[in-house]
């Protein structure tokens, strides 16, 4: 199912972020009415006149935007439709122009500004880090991940799953460096500044807590298979051990099937501090390196379900893992030819597209490929990833241990 950037609410553990705002004193009230009273009728007449050729300017750029992202949904409607009937997708299934840009005159300055009571501060959500994952772990299932004994431990863990379930290293070592930034460890989490995060999305391939979730409740049983099977050879504390993250993976798997098997369910089970607890389980050296795989493994499967024979580049198993399944297949169903010309505005909605300066930069299919290729050339040569491709080859000369399956 394809991913998408989730958001979550922060209600019974101690970590909450709040934007701190300065309350208005009298000295802020005085300055306002100071300000009020030094605006001239002039002044304000100006502004007036200004709003007015402002609001003309962006109600005549809404209706041009308007109609432009409703042709970018009906053509994506009728591709869908085609693909429904199997029949070939042209280029003129596609909007071949691109986004209008806003070129007309600025928003003036009000000389009356609003008292600072009138504007309310903003409280962005707060979003769970790793501290809360892992109390919500221990809280709501008794129980903690097993993290690796260091760096390279997981590194090594997720080479032999991946090259288990058929992924190959040049998927693995670039999706990871561009996901990265060629450097990131297990327990990375994006955009992570001074105890805050940008998203949930944690580790080598970034899986948000939905991510998480949905993989538990689809993949689960394979999962616990695994683990079942690395038990049988163990003994001692080391199988008990095991033993008992085996119940708790089948207790989590479990929650997570008791909704339905939707990302919009799933999204909300995430925005919980259980699906926080689920979401733990990418930290853990066993079941880490199965999600990591997986997150990608299922763009791959989908792939091949949809007819597409050949492997994916890394590049491309990048769009799929960036944007979702169906639209990152559309992209890289596309011949050369027509990724020349069709802009990146046909995989996003408006304010989707408004936010990401580089599918705005780089406009067409090819230039965002090329540039995920070149991010990509670039941080492979950084010692996480080279640490990543060394293991992966490691386990390459040993046919025994990274025996692969048809996914």
């Amino acid at each position: 199912m394809p991913s998408h950037a989730i958001r979550f609410c922060a209600t019974c553990l101690a970590l909450v972020l709040f934007t701190s705002v300065p309350p208005a004193n009298a000295s802020d009230e005085t300055a306002v009415d100071a300000m009020a009273q030094a605006a001239s009728p002039q002044a304000i007449a100006e502004y007036r006149r200004l709003l007015r050729e402002y609001q003309e300017a962006r109600a005549a750029f809404e209706e041009q935007a308007s109609s432009y992202w409703n042709s970018i949904t009906e053509k994506r409607r009728g591709r869908n439709a085609k693909r429904r009937e199997h029949l070939a997708i042209a280029l003129d299934d596609y909007v071949l122009t691109q986004p209008p840009s806003y070129s007309g005159p600025k928003r003036p300055v009000n000389p009356e500004p609003e008292p600072p009571e009138a504007r309310p501060p903003r409280q962005p959500k707060p979003i769970p880090v790793v501290g809360d994952l892992l109390q919500a772990a221990n809280e709501h299932f008794q129980w903690q991940p097993q993290k690796p004994s260091s760096e390279i431990d997981f590194k090594r863990s997720y080479a032999r799953a991946a090259l288990a379930a058929g992924l190959t290293r040049e998927q693995a070592v670039r999706v990871y460096s561009f996901e990265t930034g060629g450097n990131g460890n297990y327990d990375m989490q994006s955009g992570l500044r001074s105890g805050r995060a940008i998203s949930t999305a944690i580790g080598y391939n970034q899986l948000l807590t939905t991510n998480s979730i949905e993989l538990l409740a689809e993949q689960g049983g394979e999962f616990i298979r695994a683990l079942t099977q690395k038990a049988a050879t163990l003994s001692g504390p080391a199988r008990q051990s095991l033993d008992r993250k085996i119940a708790v993976l089948k207790q989590m798997v479990a929650y997570a099937r008791s909704v339905p098997d939707d990302w919009s369910a799933h999204e909300k089970l995430a925005d919980t501090p259980q699906g926080w607890a689920l979401h733990a389980m990418v930290l853990d050296i066993d079941v880490g390196p199965l999600l990591q795989t997986h997150k990608l493994l299922t763009s791959v499967v989908f792939a091949r379900a949809k007819g597409f024979a050949r492997p994916l580049s890394a590049a491309e198993l990048e769009m799929m893992n960036l944007t979702g399944d169906g639209t990152g297949l559309d992209m890289v169903t596309m011949p050369q030819p027509m990724r020349e010309v069709v802009p990146t505005s046909n995989f996003f909605r408006r304010d989707g597209y408004e936010r990401n300066p580089v599918a705005i930069r780089y406009n067409t299919v090819a230039k965002l490929l090329a540039v995920t290729d070149s991010r990509m050339d670039a941080n492979s040569n950084l010692p996480g990833a080279k640490e990543l491709a060394a293991a992966f080859q490691a386990l390459s000369s040993r046919p025994s241990e990274s025996a692969s399956r048809d996914p």
